[in-house]
C-alpha cells in the first residue's frame, strides 16, 4: 500500500495504464492539480518501487517517456477492482 499512497501516484498510474507510455509534459496537462514538482516526486518514487520505468533518450531539449512495467502492470487489476468497488458502494 506503501507503493501507491500519496495524492497523485493512482493517477499517475490508470494514465499510464490507459496509454502505453506518456512524457511528464503530457501527465502535467492530463493531471489537473498537480504540480510540476509533485509530478516528478510520484515519478521517481514509483519508478524506485519499480512499477514504472523512465526512458531518458538524452537528447537536448531533455526527451523522457515513463510506462508501466511488469510489475506495474500485474498491479493494474487489482487497482481496478478496488476503483471498481468503491464505485458500486458509495456512501
Amino acid at each position: 500500500m506503501q507503493m501507491i499512497s500519496g495524492r497523485w501516484k493512482l493517477q499517475i498510474l490508470f494514465r499510464l495504464y490507459a496509454d502505453e507510455v506518456l512524457r511528464s509534459s503530457q501527465l502535467l496537462r492530463d493531471i489537473q492539480g498537480v504540480s510540476q514538482k509533485m509530478l516528478t516526486q510520484h515519478l521517481r518514487e514509483l519508478e524506485e518501487d519499480r512499477l514504472i520505468d523512465r526512458s531518458d533518450f538524452g537528447k537536448q531539449p531533455p526527451r523522457v517517456e515513463y510506462r508501466l512495467n511488469d510489475r506495474g502492470r500485474a498491479l493494474m487489476p487489482v487497482l481496478l477492482a478496488a476503483r471498481q468497488f468503491a464505485e458500486d458502494h458509495e456512501a
